[in-house]
């Protein structure tokens, strides 16, 4: 599949088709979401320009809404806003995803550690299968055809976040999710630089297999040391990536 490593210089237009939105909620909170999720992604990759009136015109709103999103995007490092200029989608900041990694790894050992102590409700187990078995569908999927798109990429990263997420609900930790999601921004573009390179998604699902049987089997060291390998795994690869997208990654 084709690597998302360049901006490309095509209107919001052709990026952002008119878009309808939840009118018994606030719009801005959904711009927001819309444009995140796309900067995630990488549809909207670094360096892409952000207007404010094509954005108005794609959500069908007046540009308040468009500023409050794009200030709040601002917050978490996804966008860069330069006044009475533009605004200008940010490269991928590795101090920022280093970070982000740093929390996430030290509430998932402490969260997987009791977990495998047994400390978790009579759902996770399904959970955690439903988000494996999503996974698995998807590496056979890209075993038959020999390649992975981008809609594949999209919802295989959709799993992922439900297996890690599954595990904060059991205990009842879902604000914590919360918060690691909204630090995740540069780590989560990451992930998408990375995971269609070969390989890849077969050893995130084994990594996840691993978590899981360690869970299990009451395991609480070995579920702990599973998951550091699984997310010590993407930046230890931060040499290569920097390599493969110096236009997409900065520090």
């Amino acid at each position: 599949m084709p690597k998302p490593t360049k901006s490309v210089a095509r209107p919001l237009s052709a990026i952002l088709p008119r878009t309808t939105l939840d009118r018994s909620r606030h719009a801005a909170p959904q711009v927001f979401e819309q444009l995140r999720a796309r900067i995630v992604s990488m549809e909207l990759a670094p360096g892409t320009v952000l207007v404010r009136s094509e954005l108005a015109e794609a959500f069908g709103l007046s540009q308040t809404p468009i500023r409050d999103a794009l200030i709040k995007l601002g917050e978490e490092g996804l966008v860069q806003i330069f006044a009475q200029h533009a605004t200008v989608v940010s490269r991928i900041d590795l101090a920022a995803a280093t970070q982000a990694h740093l929390l996430r790894q030290a509430l998932e050992l402490e969260i997987v550690e009791r977990l495998a102590a047994g400390e978790a409700d009579l759902a996770l187990e399904t959970r955690l299968a439903d988000a494996l078995a999503r996974q698995r569908a998807l590496l056979a999927r890209q075993e038959a055809t020999g390649t992975l798109t981008d809609a594949d990429c999209v919802e295989f990263i959709e799993a992922d976040q439900a297996f890690h997420q599954a595990m904060y609900v059991a205990l009842g930790r879902e604000a914590l999710w919360a918060l690691v999601r909204r630090q995740s921004g540069h780590i989560d573009r990451l992930c998408r630089l990375h995971l269609p390179e070969a390989g890849n998604i077969a050893s995130v699902l084994a990594q996840h297999e691993q978590i899981a049987a360690t869970i299990a089997r009451r395991e609480p060291s070995a579920a702990r040391t599973a998951v550091r390998e699984h997310l010590n795994d993407l930046l230890g690869r931060i040499d290569e990536i920097r390599r493969l997208y110096p236009e997409s990654v900065t520090g």
